[in-house]
């Protein structure tokens, strides 16, 4: 099964013992692409499944020269952005003088007005805001990787399938490097998302359908001779672009003073966020960057697209697919690529996979919003909406150190909230129809 296959592939990551010439391709401590259920090691290169048993490949590296606190003084006297961890990512030596969009190092919000409305102990909960990024959402991490991957393969167009953020990412990234960009949405897709996709300029096309259909479409271009020279980020990038989200692992344990949180609650859309957060864990774990210690991660989905939440909640082991029906469309993946890799890690950790419904989305939008000042997209309404039903159903412990994850910034899905947000009250301008109004209080 997928969980044991995980185990043996991460103890793996830190030895190039078995790993086969990478062709002269600079990728850092990269080291090969290895198999998550086979094992099986290929060179590194733009392939995405492996040729043995078409498991999903990722990145393994060669961490045996590291020590301990010269690392730790390098990441620390690094760049405030996601390159002060390029020791540990698929990058060049000198990725950080490209032209690249930099992103990460977004705040950690000690999230105590929420952490009283939520039961949670006071100095104990966490918000990990990643709205602070260049396009308003974590998709920037994971583009950036894959840029470099994209410019070390020497493709010339960057692409992807998206439910919205990523489209806008890869937009600004391939403005910024100097790529054409050609990305493929859901025809549905906000109207914020659309026009911050659209406006870097490159081509943007609506595909009749779902998520799912867009994906199987972009499968399809790979395959043929039109898509040559096309890096399409997460498809045939995407063992290099999944990496990104390590770097919320590492920031979290870093601004955390170098310590693992107890508990962690991650949107789950494909689930490679959080497959590649537990790996960053791990990572730091076994470079002695912080202390082994237990730590738990949930996930958490909305109840209209919920495939990894019914999988968990019934014990299997397989993700039946679903047809996404939720207004958080940016986790509306109905067929997600790594749903088994985040039961093994719910499971594994002492987790669970939790789902809430639209209107407790919309709820928790409005409850963080109005305790921490962050407005979150409809995503971070599922993972504050799952944290508050964790905690009332006694699976989230209250007393431990607790990161709820903000993928998105909510200017993006006004419609999610603008039925019933809006003016208090219109009133002439005149302190007496203020006072009319009721509104002069002390």
């Amino acid at each position: 099964m997928a969980a044991q296959t995980v185990a043996s592939t991460t103890n793996a990551e830190t030895s190039a013992d078995s790993a086969p010439s990478t062709n002269s391709v600079d990728l850092g401590p990269a080291a090969a692409l290895s198999c998550r259920e086979c094992g099986h090691r290929v060179p590194l290169g733009p392939v995405f499944a492996c040729e043995e048993c078409f498991g999903p490949l990722e990145i393994a590296y060669d961490f045996s020269a590291y020590d301990t606190e010269e690392l730790r003084k390098r990441i620390e006297a690094g760049p405030a952005n996601i390159w002060r961890y390029a020791p540990l990512l698929p990058v060049p030596a000198d990725v950080a003088t490209k032209p690249n969009i930099n992103p990460g190092w977004t705040k950690l919000v000690k999230a105590d007005n929420l952490a009283r409305e939520l039961g949670v102990d006071p100095g104990k909960l966490f918000v990990k805001d990643d709205s602070g990024n260049p396009t308003h959402s974590f998709k920037d991490r994971v583009v950036a990787q894959a840029l470099e991957a994209a410019r070390v393969f020497g493709f010339t167009t960057l692409s992807c399938s998206s439910t919205g953020n990523l489209a806008g990412a890869v937009g600004a990234a391939a403005a910024r490097a100097g790529f054409r960009s050609c990305v493929f949405i859901p025809h549905d897709l906000e109207q914020g998302k659309v026009v911050m996709a659209a406006v870097y300029g490159g081509e943007l096309v609506g595909i009749e359908g779902n998520y799912d259909d867009v994906n199987r479409f972009c499968s399809e271009l790979i395959g043929d001779p039109a898509g040559e020279g096309w890096g399409f980020v997460n498809v045939n990038l995407r063992p290099y672009y999944a990496e990104g989200s390590k770097t919320l692992a590492y920031e979290i344990c870093e601004q955390l003073g170098w310590q693992l949180p107890d508990q962690l609650v991650v949107p789950i859309a494909s689930g490679s966020q959080l497959t590649k957060i537990d790996k960053g864990l791990q990572e730091l774990i076994k470079l002695g960057l912080v202390e082994d210690k237990p730590y738990k991660i949930f996930g958490a989905q909305a109840e209209g697209c919920s495939p990894v939440s019914v999988a968990y909640k019934a014990g299997h082991d397989v993700v039946r697919p679903q047809k996404p029906n939720t207004i958080a469309k940016s986790l509306a993946i109905g067929n997600p690529a790594d749903g088994p890799y985040v039961l093994d890690i719910a499971r594994r950790t002492g987790g669970a996979v939790e789902d809430v419904n639209d209107e407790q989305v919309v709820d928790a939008i409005k409850l963080l919003a109005q305790t921490e000042g962050i407005f979150a997209e409809t995503a971070g309404g599922v993972t504050v909406g799952v944290a508050k039903k964790l905690i009332e159903n006694g699976l989230l412990d209250p007393s431990l150190t607790t990161v709820v994850l903000n993928t998105g910034d909510g200017l993006k899905t006004l419609d999610a909230v603008a039925s019933d947000t809006g003016l208090t009250a219109t009133i002439r301008p005149s302190l007496e129809s203020f006072r009319e109004a009721g509104l002069l209080q002390a």
